[in-house]
């Protein structure tokens, strides 16, 4: 029969676990905080970081496993400088470059650090293992790597300045470290006042095994949605057919509208072009660059969604893309644009389909068209 104090901790773990449950959305960004990103200045990427580490349950749960049993002021600087470091390090260097990961992947790991410092806590190296635990200090460094990554990957998501890049990456990081601190305070007010208790031993054990579910379970998650991903990309190749085959598959009796855009991409930026689709409605494309390749996510976004949630139906690396697309949802759907040159990149965007323009296009004039022709148009 458990006593006052044991069920007590139960129920506190149990609420560690529920909480952290949530991780898999972690790094949702409203449209709010896309747009302040846009507008604002460095103030508001400092705000926005900051927010983004309080509402990041992956980054919080790995800082927690991590001075759960430090109670030495000099040991909780290192380590968690040590982690500091280590993302900081990641997330300035890989969003300055444009270095981009698979997300789903980048949070895999994030659950499996959250598993790893939990398991050491329980000395499970040397319980169930049999085995010497690996330098911690060289873990969390290490993890704290994987960690900027996984930061820089949800930054990147966002239409950043070209002209003070740096240091609106530096805001936002300053904001992360910010918002960590805060967090870390409450953590150790709230262990500092356990660890005075009896029940503190029980409640350790459920709040790393709690810890540990909650890490397998966003790595799961996480899994999934990665397989699913990759899945994705045999439904997309008949979802997204290529033009250029010709196989009859599209279905141009459906399209209502037909346009030809060009987007401006500026040097070092990134810029957006979306149209609004009803569920079920067709959109034919075709898009080419004046020879530079782009990093593009083609994806949509739900109608009066308010979680920042998207679905991408393609990522890739390219100057040339034609293809359809049936809408699943809903909402708004086109392209993001990342251009890393040192030059602005010019779009020849060509769609037909049952759409609607926030407003219509200039039109396009014949001698504006790109001269390569390298692929076939709509």
């Amino acid at each position: 029969m458990l006593s006052k104090s044991n069920m007590f901790s139960l129920i506190a773990g149990l609420f560690v676990f529920t909480l952290l449950s949530q991780v898999a959305y972690a790094h949702g960004m409203s449209e709010a905080d896309k747009q302040a990103i846009v507008d604002g200045g460095n103030l508001l990427y400092l705000w926005i970081g900051a927010t983004h580490m309080l509402s990041g349950y992956d980054h919080l749960a790995f800082v927690f496993g991590i001075i759960f049993f430090l109670s030495n002021f000099r040991d909780i600087v290192k380590y968690v400088s040590a982690f500091t470091i280590g993302h900081s390090v990641t997330l300035i260097y890989a969003t300055f470059n444009g270095v981009q990961l698979n997300y789903f992947l980048i949070d895999a790991l994030i659950g499996l650090s959250v598993c790893y410092v939990a398991f050491a806590n329980i000395d499970g190296f040397r319980k169930y293992l049999n085995i010497n635990p690996p330098n911690m200090m060289l873990m969390i460094v290490g993890l704290g790597l994987i960690h900027g990554f996984g930061l820089s990957t949800r930054l990147q998501e966002l239409p950043l300045s070209p002209d003070s890049l740096l240091l609106n990456i530096i805001s936002f990081n300053i904001g992360i470290e910010l918002g960590q601190i805060t967090a870390l305070a409450l953590m150790l007010l709230l262990i500092a006042a356990w660890r005075k208790r009896h029940s503190f031993k029980a409640f350790s054990l459920i709040a790393n095994y709690s810890l540990i579910m909650a890490g397998g379970l966003l790595f799961l998650m996480q899994m999934h949605d990665y397989s699913h991903d990759g899945d994705r990309g045999i439904a997309v190749a008949a979802e997204l057919t290529q033009n250029s085959e010709g196989n009859g598959s599209t279905k141009p009796e459906q399209a209502t509208l037909s346009d030809t855009i060009i987007v401006i991409v500026p040097a070092r930026g990134d810029i957006e072009y979306k149209v609004m689709l009803t569920k079920g409605a067709l959109l034919q494309y075709s898009w080419k660059t004046d020879g530079a390749e782009l990093f593009f996510d083609f994806h949509g976004e739900p109608k009066d969604d308010k979680t920042g949630y998207f679905k991408s139906y393609k990522k890739s690396t390219e100057s040339i893309s034609s293809g359809s697309l049936t809408a699943p949802f809903e909402g708004t759907h086109g392209w993001y644009w990342k251009n890393s040159t040192q030059s602005p990149v010019r779009v020849l965007l060509e769609i037909k389909g049952s759409y609607q323009l926030k407003k219509r296009p200039v039109p396009v004039l014949p001698e504006e068209i790109l001269a390569p022709a390298t692929h076939d148009s709509l």
